[in-house]
């Protein structure tokens, strides 16, 4: 009896340790060393989440699906050595060629790395962000900065998505590429993997990173988030932050979900009392989100970004 009463304490406290993760973007919070990425996080069979980690300090993600005519990546890394590691690992999972490459975040940080990756790969990508690749690319060749980033080699697909779909036969298993609505760039694509019940949604999801919006749509985001919610999935993955179990992953995704709401809500507060952007950064009260990774960064972006919207800087579609 005392036997079976300890071993039960055992597995009650093992249980808890594993709720008690740390909800952070941090990995030396979360009690990760630089040393161990990068690495793949199994999903399925044949699919894998793939954490690296860029400055200052947090996750990029890919996606990787081996099937049995080729690979499929979602998202890129942040420059050609750090895209070529990713390509180098793949080969310890298959020898099969990486035959396609979903652009779900046109932003540099997933495809300043694309210039390494084969010249003859099938790119899916929506209107929205092959349009943003062909400005970046001009002004990449006049030695204009790209995104705030020094000039880099951009890689603009042949061709974009013609519709919201496209469902790609990897042999063996399938993909949705979806595209959901406006969020993190407005041409945001996510990658649904239906037998699996696995979303990667790329920058629409930043898991326990403060709401970037450089380029966003915060209202569309939100509404994008809940057509997310609404599938049947077992396990969000995200573009940045650490990818979580299954129940966990939900939990995130719902707390980034009010994470957006909150920022945009202190935002318009801010711009009703008439201030500055400057001047609404040091007013500005971000609750629990002061703590999220890269809020002192990224809360002077959110606001200019609120306040341009606002004052119709921001195209309506």
């Amino acid at each position: 009896m005392k036997l079976a009463a300890l071993t039960l304490l055992l597995m009650v406290g093992a249980h808890e340790r594993v709720n008690a993760q740390v909800r952070t973007a941090d990995p030396a919070a979360r009690g990760i060393a630089l040393s161990e990425f990068p690495r793949f996080v199994k999903l399925a069979d044949n699919v894998y989440g793939y954490e690296e980690i860029r400055s200052p300090g947090f996750t990029t993600v890919s996606l990787v699906v081996v099937g049995r005519n080729g690979v499929l990546i979602a998202d890129g890394q942040g420059n050609p050595a750090a895209t070529q590691t990713m390509l180098d690992r793949i080969r310890t999972l298959t020898t099969l060629p990486v035959r396609w490459y979903v652009v779900g975040s046109d932003h540099g940080d997933h495809t300043a790395g694309n210039s390494v990756l084969p010249n003859d790969i099938r790119h899916i990508v929506h209107p929205t962000s092959r349009a943003q690749l062909v400005r970046d690319s001009t002004a990449a060749a006049s030695g204009r900065r790209v995104g705030g980033e020094p000039p880099r080699a951009v890689i603009v697909p042949p061709r974009a998505m013609t519709g919201d779909r496209e469902t790609i036969d990897l042999g063996g298993i399938s993909v949705d590429v979806l595209f959901l609505g406006r969020a993190h760039t407005g041409g945001d694509l996510v990658v649904h993997l239906p037998r699996q019940k696995i979303l990667f949604m790329s920058e629409a999801y930043l898991n326990r990173v403060f709401p970037a919006m450089r380029s966003a749509y915060p209202e569309d985001w939100v509404r994008m988030i809940d057509r997310a919610l609404a599938m049947d999935i077992s396990r969000y993955v995200p573009g940045h932050g650490f990818i979580e179990e299954p129940a966990a992953s939900r939990e995130e995704l719902i707390a980034f979900r009010q994470a957006l709401i909150s920022v945009t809500a202190e935002a318009k507060r801010l711009h009703g009392l008439k201030l500055s952007p400057e001047d609404a950064v040091r007013a500005a009260n971000w609750g629990p989100y002061k703590d999220w990774f890269l809020a002192k960064s990224q809360a002077p972006i959110a606001i200019r970004r609120v306040f341009d919207q606002l004052e119709g800087r921001v195209p309506p579609h």
